[in-house]
């Protein structure tokens, strides 16, 4: 058995021809284009590539892009205060913290200070509790995007069990979340998880958000499965791997994500959805 490949690339592009389509016939009907507003702190590289890549995203769609660039040095109540704006501004449907932030700010404290309907990161205590009581609004990009891709395999999840390794409150506590909503009976590892192996060998869906390459082995991977695969690591030779050693188990899986080219062209896609979804509730 050689795995299919889950084009998350191809799926991503079609989105946002759906959502610039979308946004063309709402502004032909004379209402404004959604607005995101991103603020980055400090001079990270990758939260710099991050966030050109997203920005020229909203170009392609038609999003506006409101963009704060704010040195390291910043102090934290001027980010309060310019969330406090940008809540109020009617022509700024979500608001995107790009994390990490610097040390000596408290991201936590700043993003419960976003308004719960600009939270297009789905990271607000409000939106990640409506997706825990099975009511869900704005969903976390990257879970969200994953579902995405595995209902357009026609993933089953009723009596599968689904295994997600990593705990973050990025990805995996609202994956694990997504697929409990979807049927799935669902276990989260994490650094404290004793036996790895085991659990990952008797998963039906498999999510690997570790940060950690290859640290998922190929041949733990149970014959047949549909594997996830979040992370994505460059090496010395310029080259990209996932937490997943790919090239074993595609040989096992039905299905699995190529790195990259797989959640990663998801994640802002589905920020985008999230904020054309934003801006229509603003609206009612």
């Amino acid at each position: 058995m050689t795995a299919k490949l889950i084009d998350g690339k191809n799926f991503a592009a079609q989105m946002k021809k759906e959502i610039s389509t979308e946004i063309t016939t709402r502004r032909e009907e004379g209402h404004p284009d959604p607005g995101l507003a991103v603020i980055l702190v400090g001079e990270d590289p990758a939260s710099h590539i991050y966030v050109r890549n997203k920005r020229q995203a909203c170009n392609d769609v038609g999003i506006q892009s409101f963009y704060y660039p704010l040195p390291n040095e910043t102090e934290e109540k001027q980010i309060v205060d310019l969330i406090h704006e940008l809540n109020q501004d009617p022509k700024v449907n979500g608001i995107l913290l790009q994390l990490p932030l610097p040390s000596h700010i408290d991201s936590d404290g700043l993003l419960e200070l976003i308004n719960p309907d600009k939270d297009v990161d789905g990271f607000h205590p409000y939106n990640l509790g409506r997706l825990a009581q099975r009511r869900p609004l704005l969903r976390p990009c990257t879970p969200y995007g994953i579902m995405m891709l595995l209902d357009s395999i026609q993933q089953h999840y009723k009596n599968q069990h689904a295994v997600i390794v990593g705990a973050s409150n990025i990805v995996g506590r609202p994956m694990a979340l997504e697929l409990l909503l979807a049927g799935c009976t669902v276990s989260v590892c994490h650094r404290f998880t004793g036996d790895l192996k085991h659990f990952v060998s008797d998963a039906d869906i498999l999510v690997s958000a570790t940060g950690i390459p290859t640290l998922i082995k190929g041949d733990w991977i149970k014959p047949g499965a549909t594997v996830i695969d979040v992370g994505i690591h460059r090496l010395a030779d310029g080259s990209l791997i996932g937490d997943i050693e790919f090239a074993v188990a595609k040989e096992k899986a039905a299905w699995i994500t190529p790195v990259p080219g797989g959640v990663g062209p998801m994640t802002t896609a589905t920020l985008l959805k999230n904020t054309l979804i934003a801006a229509k509730n603003q609206m009612k």
